[in-house]
C-alpha cells in the first residue's frame, strides 16, 4: 500500500511539473524556410496565389497519392479554398487564401482537423530571381500539451517545408523530372 501511495504521488508530481512547465513555454510557434527561385516575383506569385498546382509541389502529396482535393470560391486570390481528405499521414482539413498582395505576399488560413494555424508566402526580389520564404505560425493558448508539442514543430514541418520549396523551385524553373 505504501508503494501505491508513493507511485501515485510521483505520478501526480510529474503531471503537475509537466503542466506548469508547459505554461512557461512559448504560447506561439513560428517555423520558416526560404529558397531562391530563378523566376520573377510575378511568376512565383501566380503559382502561390492559387491552389490549382499545389499538389504538384506539395511535400505532402506523396504521403497519400489517393488524397481527395476539392476547390471552392474563386480560382485565385482572397477566398480561394482547397479542402483535402486523405490517409492518416495527411489527415483532412482546408486552406484558404486570406491575404493576396500581388508579387509580394500570400497568407493562408489553415485548418487541420479543427486545429487552426496560418501560413505565409513572402516574396522578395533577389538578383534575377525571387527569395521565397514559407512561414508557419500557430497559437497554443493556455494548453500546456500544445506548448510542449510546439517545441517539435520546427523539426516536424521544417523538413517538409524544405522539400516543398525544392519541388516548387524545380517546377517553376522547369527542372522537374
Amino acid at each position: 500500500m505504501r508503494f501505491f501511495k508513493w507511485a501515485l504521488a510521483a505520478i501526480a508530481a510529474i503531471g503537475l511539473l509537466l503542466g506548469l512547465g508547459g505554461l512557461l513555454l512559448p504560447a506561439t510557434t513560428h517555423v520558416e524556410r526560404s529558397v531562391v527561385i530563378e523566376r520573377s516575383p510575378e511568376q512565383v506569385f501566380a503559382t502561390l496565389n492559387s491552389f490549382e498546382r499545389f499538389s504538384a509541389w506539395s511535400p505532402w502529396a506523396e504521403y497519400d497519392p489517393q488524397a481527395k482535393y476539392t476547390f471552392e470560391g474563386p480560382a485565385s486570390g482572397v477566398g480561394a479554398r482547397m479542402r483535402w481528405s486523405g490517409n492518416r499521414s495527411v489527415g483532412s482539413g482546408s486552406q484558404e487564401i486570406t491575404t493576396s498582395e500581388p508579387h509580394r505576399r500570400v497568407v493562408v488560413a489553415l485548418d487541420f482537423d479543427g486545429s487552426q494555424a496560418q501560413a505565409a508566402y513572402l516574396l522578395d526580389p533577389e538578383g534575377n530571381g525571387t527569395r521565397l520564404t514559407w512561414a508557419f505560425d500557430t497559437q497554443h493558448g493556455m494548453n500546456p500539451f500544445k506548448r510542449w508539442l510546439g517545441l517539435l514543430f520546427d523539426r516536424m514541418i521544417g523538413a517538409d517545408y524544405e522539400k516543398g520549396l525544392r519541388k516548387l523551385k524545380s517546377l517553376l524553373e522547369g527542372t522537374q523530372a
